[in-house]
């Protein structure tokens, strides 16, 4: 099987599409072919090892696994003797590391994939969409009626926080530069803010949760459009310094409302099945959908990582295993 490689921590330029042995399907797991792909920043702190921090994670000193990627959309090949709501032919999407190649073992992060969504999009939701679910239900516990404000409304996790906070009642304003209004719009914004235009911060209207994608105002700014009790929850920053990136933002805003009466939290979204088939309800009703905004083929995963570094991308960025793939390095 191909699958995308960096043996040790390395620039889109470095890495490398390779033959690799297929994953042997575990007992209790699901052997996948992959579909789709789609890359998430996380995906590219995993291949750059930066900020340094990430190491403890992801290896010290190398990667602790060649393969990376998340998210993933495709066909059950095979299953484990102890599955049962699994076989050969499901078409399925979910979330398991090596994402980035033909084939995933995956064991309790995959659901089925509904009919009336494409493998592409399908591919788009997992990481994304389970930081809005989580961010917007259950770390702000947001309740029908409140008002949301969506700062990054734009990108992956942004499109969906838009939708997701819609679809738990909430009143909405999306803030995305002028050419996403529109976007902001079909997707269910009541109001949008075209930051190029109007600060924000200075708008007469409180809310009760700021999700914050953009990570690019300070704390006193924030403050002055949230209600006493109101929640910020920080669900991305800028990148920040090689060592500790976006973390040095986000400890100081912590710090910063110290005494405050508003909350200010920070999460990494936890895979779990349940969650994902609520994301599945939300797909089957059309209630919301993956805003993508460019496709390669995973001979193209260099330039795709590379776009991704830019940080300027309206909606996911998905990865297809076209068989017209490169099986040599990936092109740069």
């Amino acid at each position: 099987m191909r699958a995308a490689i960096r043996k040790t921590y390395c620039s889109p330029d470095d890495l490398e599409i390779q033959e690799i042995d297929k994953p042997e399907v575990t007992d209790d797991g699901v052997l996948v072919r992959v579909r789709a792909a789609s890359a998430n920043r996380a995906d590219w702190y995993g291949m750059t090892g930066t900020p340094y921090l990430v190491r403890g994670m992801t290896g010290l000193l190398k990667p602790k696994d060649e393969r990376f990627g998340t998210d993933f959309a495709g066909t059950v090949e095979a299953v484990g003797k102890d599955v049962t709501d699994f076989r050969p032919g499901d078409d399925v999407f979910g979330a398991r590391t090596g994402a980035f190649g033909e084939y995933v073992n995956a064991r309790d992060t995959v659901v089925p994939k509904p009919a009336n969504v494409s493998f592409e999009e399908a591919a788009a939701l997992p990481v994304a969409a389970l930081t809005a679910l989580q961010g917007l239900r259950d770390k702000a516990q947001l309740q029908p009626g409140q008002k949301v404000l969506v700062n990054g409304a734009s990108g992956g996790v942004g499109t969906f926080a838009v939708q997701v906070a819609k679809a738990l009642g909430a009143e909405v304003t999306a803030v995305c530069r002028t050419r996403n209004v529109d976007q902001a719009r079909s997707i269910g914004a009541h109001h949008v803010v075209d930051y190029t235009r109007e600060d924000f911060t200075r708008s007469d209207q409180r809310y009760d949760v700021l999700f914050d994608v953009a990570g690019n105002r300070s704390w006193r700014e924030c403050k002055r459009i949230l209600n006493p009790e109101a929640v910020l929850i920080m669900a991305g920053a800028p990148k920040g310094n090689r060592i500790t990136g976006p973390l040095s933002r986000i400890a100081a805003v912590r710090l910063a409302s110290f005494r405050s009466s508003r909350k200010v939290v920070f999460f990494i979204a936890k895979f779990n099945r349940p969650d994902l088939k609520y994301l599945v309800e939300l797909l089957e009703s059309g209630t919301m959908k993956s805003v993508i905004e460019r496709s390669y083929e995973l001979g193209e995963l260099a330039d795709a990582m590379r776009y991704m570094g830019e940080g300027h991308a309206q909606g996911k960025i998905v990865i297809t295993m076209s068989a017209e793939a490169a099986t040599q390095p990936a092109q740069g």
